[in-house]
């Protein structure tokens, strides 16, 4: 079994910051691509930020330098640091971590999704 657990989040002012963690544990082989998504009322998830195994990122063009994603592969863990933060950014936040992961003989990619953490940007 995996289990991914977020931390962080809260309630901010505009223009205040706040960092997302998100760690998995268990039976993990690799882990692979790693995500933040966000989600609000009556609206579809939508991508924040994902990093690759190798570092690389991509970011959603509204959170473009205020929003830095990182991770720690020996850990499996991914941070999300936010940054000069904006009433629209309030959501629900869910990280998003593929795992390498043995199904019998077979090594698979598994999605894991986080329970998910309320950021709220109100004054």
């Amino acid at each position: 079994q995996v289990h991914v657990v977020e931390s962080g989040g809260g309630l901010v002012q505009p223009g205040g910051s706040l960092r997302l963690s998100c760690a998995a544990s268990g039976r993990i082989v690799s882990t692979n691509d790693m995500g933040w998504y966000r989600q609000v009322p009556g609206k579809q998830r939508e991508l924040v930020a994902k990093i690759t195994h190798g570092g690389s990122t991509d970011y959603a063009d509204s959170v473009k330098g205020r929003f830095t994603i990182s991770r720690n592969n020996a850990k499996s863990i991914v941070d999300l640091q936010m940054n000069s933060l904006k009433p629209e950014d309030t959501a629900v936040y869910y990280c998003n971590i593929w795992i390498g992961q043995w199904e019998g003989t077979e090594m698979r990619d598994v999605e894991y999704w986080g329970q998910g953490t309320q950021v709220t940007v109100s004054s």
